[in-house]
């Protein structure tokens, strides 16, 4: 039977018809995204992203933002495995970037002695006697004791700690890592005694009355010591490096900028192959050793989103509280102006940063003094006008005490100041008497880098302050020192805001090392590294900033730490 000819047209329409719609389907199906692996709402969502500083809820998936904005439409990304996080009230911001840490040998020293906050000499040399007797024989090093906090605040000798550690080599440092104190044993092991001449860039204490070494050695003075300390093994560093990880994730700081070594380099990579990284890592490796990099090709900014290389660091002086800090005007009370490192007075740092800028590396100098600071600034712009152009990103570590003439030459020259606030309100307890009131109102200048252009971002220095950043903001908010004596603040002048001073823990800090395209503020296609504060910051009083914890911390959409109960930020 012959079908008619519009029948067999119509049956083709409707073929084609039916197809169609399948199609239609599967396309509007390939269309609609997958679920969301965590949603976040009903809280106060802060990108430190100028389009879009707010927002009420904010999706991730696959390790990457997904969505940021209404609840409606952030919701409406919510299938049957998402896991739907209600705020209450609560924060959430970009994950901290900490700029400046030495992360594994902090680890290690949370396995070890602790000094900081011993109280007194009798409790400094308590701790000590307690720790030689538990473990006989093996060198007590690290603690990070702050003299300043002692009655009387008089430097430690080795008389304090002789007694107790009688076949005990003991090699402690202060807490900013520029002067050390040795005992007997530890001397002799480095061939330390009355005659032995102080080293280019650095101290050996002698008592006025015998002239005999006191035990303090102070910078380029401790390295004689330090040559003789058995190397950590790489068990020990891998153990340092998980205690160190344990306590980013409850201080919500899913980045670090590491002044580290080639070994620390090698802890992190075999963690990255175990896969058992836990922060995201930039490392940093001396300058001595540029030629590492530059020989291999390797430039600034090389690796991936969870280990990267390519930034040198190194060191113009000392510290304001060992009084080796470089400045232009001598001491208070001396004639002293403070300790050039050695390389900066054989011209090996000029040489070195020349060849390595060359090289597109990036220089990480750290610099406390006005003078150290105008000097590296000098050798910056050396680089620039003698190297061929590109995208250097100078950095000044610490950036504490800068002329006033110096701020513009930061901004000129494209120089970031990597600060650590926490040391403003540690040091503002005593730096009048290392430098006259006149000089500490150039200290720690957050409010003129801002409003002069400078690239200002955080970070801890830790173990020298503890990492937990909420303490640098409160501390660059308030300005108010740890001795409670000045309410107001110290130099209350370069206070910042609560959000200028987020940003320089997210966003700026993650421009200081390239990173500013993918992380620092919640945008999306950005990586998912986020913290939950348990307060809003922007609501409560400044002063009680410091008391706010970290609920929950993301990093690459993963939760790693989640609070429970009373838990709190540990102080170390």
């Amino acid at each position: 039977m012959l079908v008619p000819e519009w029948l067999l047209h119509g049956g083709r329409f409707m073929v084609a018809l039916s197809l169609g719609i399948l199609f239609i389907a599967a396309s509007v199906q390939a269309q609609k995204p997958a679920a969301a692996d965590l949603i976040f709402f009903n809280g106060r969502i802060w990108t430190v992203d100028e389009a879009m500083p707010e927002a009420q809820a904010l999706a991730v998936q696959n390790g990457r933002i997904m969505a940021v904005g209404s609840s409606a439409e952030v919701r409406a990304l919510a299938g049957p495995s998402t896991r739907i996080v209600d705020l209450a009230g609560r924060m959430l911001m970009p994950g901290f970037i900490d700029n400046h840490v030495h992360f594994i040998n902090s680890g290690l020293q949370l396995l070890g002695i602790e000094l900081r906050s011993a109280a007194s000499e009798a409790e400094f040399t308590r701790r000590i006697a307690e720790y030689a007797a538990k473990y006989p024989g093996r060198w007590i090093t690290g603690g990070d004791w702050d003299h300043e906090s002692w009655p009387g605040a008089r430097e430690p000798h080795r008389g304090l700690i002789d007694a107790v550690t009688p076949a005990t080599p003991v090699f402690v440092n202060r807490l900013d890592g520029h002067m050390a104190l040795a005992n007997s044993v530890a001397l002799r092991l480095a061939g330390i005694d009355r005659n032995t001449p102080d080293p280019p860039g650095g101290e050996i204490v002698h008592d006025p009355s015998t002239g005999e070494p006191t035990g303090l050695l102070k910078d380029e003075a401790m390295n004689a010591v330090y040559a003789v300390i058995p190397a950590s093994s790489e068990a020990e560093r891998l153990e340092g490096a998980a205690a160190a990880m344990d306590l980013a994730r409850r201080c919500g700081v899913t980045s670090i900028q590491d002044v580290g070594s080639v070994e620390d380099l090698q802890t992190y990579q075999t963690l990255l192959e175990r896969g058992e990284l836990s922060v995201r890592v930039d490392c940093r490796i001396p300058l001595s050793q540029y030629k590492l990099f530059a020989d291999a090709g390797i430039r600034a900014h090389f690796g991936g989103d969870m280990l990267r290389i390519g930034s040198l660091k190194a060191f113009a002086d000392g510290s304001l509280g060992s009084t080796t800090a470089l400045f232009f005007e001598s001491y208070e009370g001396s004639t002293s102006r403070g300790l050039p490192m050695d390389i900066v007075l054989d011209g090996r740092m000029e040489q070195w940063a020349l060849a390595a800028d060359k090289a597109k590396l990036q220089l990480s100098v750290h610099a406390i003094g006005d003078s150290a600071n105008s000097l590296m600034l000098d050798i910056f712009e050396r680089c620039v006008r003698e190297n061929p152009a590109w995208d250097r990103r100078f950095r000044l570590e610490h950036a504490q005490h800068i002329a006033a003439k110096d701020i513009p030459r930061f901004a000129r020259l494209g120089v970031i100041a990597s600060a650590q606030p926490f040391h403003a309100i540690d040091d503002g307890r005593w730096a009048h008497k290392r430098i006259g009131e006149k000089r500490c109102h150039e200290a720690y200048p957050f409010r003129s880098f801002l409003d002069q252009g400078v690239h200002l971002c955080f970070g801890t220095d830790w173990s020298v302050a503890p990492l937990n950043p909420l303490l640098g903001i409160y501390a660059a908010v308030t300005r108010r020192t740890l001795d409670g004596s000045h309410p107001d603040g110290w130099i209350p002048e370069q206070k910042i805001s609560v959000a200028e001073a987020i940003a320089c823990y997210t966003l700026n800090s993650a421009y200081a090392s390239y990173d500013e395209r993918s992380k620092g503020r919640l945008v999306k296609g950005y990586l998912a590294d986020l913290v939950v504060l348990s307060g809003d910051l922007f609501a409560i009083p400044p002063e009680k900033i410091r008391e706010v914890q970290v609920d929950l911390t993301v990093l690459d959409g993963r939760v790693i730490f989640e609070r429970t109960g009373g838990e709190t930020i540990p102080s170390r």
